[in-house]
């Protein structure tokens, strides 16, 4: 093994105390001195770690940002989700291919510069978009992607890309990006401006039972979509045994069509960590983690300036607020490219130095979670609505929406609309006010809650979201009449295929043999008995799952099926004689012909 990469593997793993725990983080380190985390690396940092080296490998090969094989000194990596496909990222793409002479999955022939697809990274609002390296550039078109490659090929420095800093804190001297915040609307929870350190001293006058019943009495639910009680979820991490306890705030905003986490840790980080701190002192724990999702690396020395900035006023670290003996410190974990990551189990398989893999549940993680010990994962938005209802009052909050909704909701709006961007707006607020205030163009369908969400159309625009009726997480994408409504289907089903962790049966095969029969009928090849098949499969496969991934794939086609089942029916066809349109009886017989070495007789009778 060459002695200076050995050397080199050594020194990033002292950096990480050695901690096997760490082991995403160090193959990170590595992969960015090195362009790839090859063999030997492995090798070194299986020795360092005292793991196996197949550990290693299994958690490299997992993470679409690391790679075994060497990448160029500058890696472009354009978004092809379904929105950046809509604003034009295939012109952009030709732009690319053509001025660097190499497709997509290649490398430059002087080893400099790589191209890669990306999934989702957060940028809906401002798209096509691209990650070079760290560096987000945003509202590409083909005349800029040309400039990109040539300014690259005069210095090499990503961040020299950026000709100028987006609003807000994107113009911070750590983050200065090109990213704009695209804030529509402000609301009176997450959005709002915020006194550091309120909600934090009063939640510490009470007793950890009574900072529960608080967040309890305000009735909130967890922002994630799925609505669980977080005061329930924080009473039973507190009463479960464990040695250590733990809070994770799950910051891996990869759902496709979702950006919202993107402003409030540009803009509130500060009110997310306080409410990090409050569930700490709720729950009994001294350690909380940031998991923040690899595209949002940009920011990540900024929230580590904020975090220090909490330590030196004492709302950080030891002795907090100077109320003995609570001790709370926080940590960020980056991802390193993975969807799955964004199930609560996964994200921790994740934080533990492992590949994404999601985890049996019973137990539940606030029974065993991080390192088999009591924890709470929740996720950006619900920790700063759990701040504010200390610093506001929980009548307050739980006045605010529907009964069993209360609070407000941030919606990432992308799509066909006029003004895309951040909207805070009350729970219970109708979809067609949203569309209306969003500029919505004739639209006909909206994919509410990302790609796992549901497809509806303008029959249920009068409803409300709310977690009684439209529940989402966040993302909310509009399609015009003049979209084939299947498109977003088929691409939605691909983002799947490619992002299920592989685990069990079901997500595995069974979303390939959904995307399969799409594309059949969308060729014109499919037939009546195709759309029972697919209702059929779609159940067996959110049955029998293990994982949300996985129970909530089939969603594309299971609710564009029952609000636009005409759009397939239309593309369906009844077979004429005895095969169906699909099967392609030349090309099932061309290899007999071949070994035979004569044509078949029954085509040519």
């Amino acid at each position: 093994m060459d002695e200076s990469l050995e050397q080199a593997v050594s020194e990033i793993c002292d950096q990480y105390n050695n901690d096997p725990t760490r082991l995403v983080d160090v193959a990170r380190a590595v992969q960015a001195r090195f362009g790839h985390v090859g063999s030997p690396a492995m090798d070194a940092i299986a020795g360092n770690l005292g793991i196996q080296r197949v550990e290693v490998e299994s958690c490299v090969s997992f993470y679409s940002f690391l790679s075994t094989e060497p990448q160029g000194e500058v890696v472009i990596r354009l978004c092809d989700d379904v929105i950046d496909e809509m604003k034009g990222s295939s012109r952009v793409a030709r732009a690319f291919r053509k001025e660097l002479g190499i497709d997509f999955g290649e490398t430059t022939p002087d080893g400099k510069i790589s191209l890669e697809w990306t999934p989702s990274i957060g940028m809906c609002d401002q798209a096509p978009a691209a990650l070079v390296n760290d560096v987000v550039l945003t509202w590409l078109s083909s005349d800029a992607a040309r400039r990109i490659v040539r300014e690259l090929r005069e210095h090499m420095d990503p961040q020299k890309l950026v000709h100028s800093f987006g609003d807000g804190n994107n113009s911070h001297e750590l983050v200065r990006a090109m990213v704009d915040n695209n804030i529509r609307k402000t609301g009176p929870v997450v959005l709002a401006p915020a006194t550091q350190g309120d909600a934090l001293h009063k939640a510490l006058s009470m007793s950890p039972a009574e900072v529960i019943r608080e967040v309890k009495t305000a009735r909130l639910r967890g922002r994630g979509g799925a609505g669980f009680p977080t005061g329930m979820k924080w009473d039973f991490t507190r009463g479960s045994d464990g040695d250590h306890k733990y809070v994770v705030c799950n910051a891996d905003e990869g759902e496709p069509g979702t950006f919202k986490d993107r402003v409030i840790l540009t803009e509130r980080a500060e009110l997310l960590f306080e409410g990090m701190v409050i569930a700490g002192y709720a729950v009994g724990a001294e350690t909380g983690i940031l998991y923040l999702r690899g595209e949002y690396a940009y920011l990540r020395a900024y929230l580590e300036h904020v975090l220090d900035d909490m330590r030196e006023k004492g709302l950080l670290g030891k002795g907090i607020c100077e109320r003995q003996p609570f001790d709370f410190d926080i940590r960020i974990q980056m991802g390193a490219g993975s969807y799955v990551c964004g199930e609560e189990t996964a994200l921790l398989s994740s934080c533990e130095g492992k590949r994404g893999d999601p985890k049996t549940r019973p137990p539940f993680p606030a029974q065993k979670g991080y390192l088999a010990q009591p924890t709470v994962v929740n996720n950006v938005e619900t920790l700063c609505c759990a701040a504010r209802i200390f610093e506001k009052g929980s009548g307050w909050f739980a006045e605010i929406g529907p009964h069993g909704s209360p609070g407000t909701k941030l919606l990432s709006i992308s799509g066909d609309c006029s003004k895309p961007g951040v909207y805070e707006l009350p729970m219970g607020v109708s979809l067609a006010d949203v569309l209306e205030l969003c500029g919505a163009r004739d639209p006909k369908a909206v994919q509410i809650g990302g790609a796992s969400g549901r497809m509806v159309g303008e029959d249920d625009f009068e409803r409300t979201v709310s977690y009684d009726d439209l529940a989402t997480g966040g993302a909310l994408m509009v399609f015009s009449h003049k979209r084939d409504i299947l498109k977003p289907v088929r691409k939605f089903m691909e983002f799947f295929v490619e992002e299920s962790c592989g685990y069990c049966t079901p997500c595995r095969v069974g979303n390939k043999l959904l995307l399969q029969c799409l594309e059949r009928i969308m060729a014109g090849k499919g037939v009546p008995e195709d759309l029972e098949y697919l209702e059929r499969l779609s159940e067996n496969i959110v049955t029998a799952s293990r994982c949300g991934l996985g129970q909530t794939s089939p969603n594309p086609i299971r609710t564009s099926l029952k609000s636009f089942r005409v759009a397939y029916e239309d593309m369906v066809q009844e077979p004429e004689g005895a095969l169906r349109p699909s099967f392609d009886l030349a090309a099932a017989l061309a290899e007999a012909e071949e070994i035979a070495g004569r044509d078949s007789t029954i085509l040519n009778e």
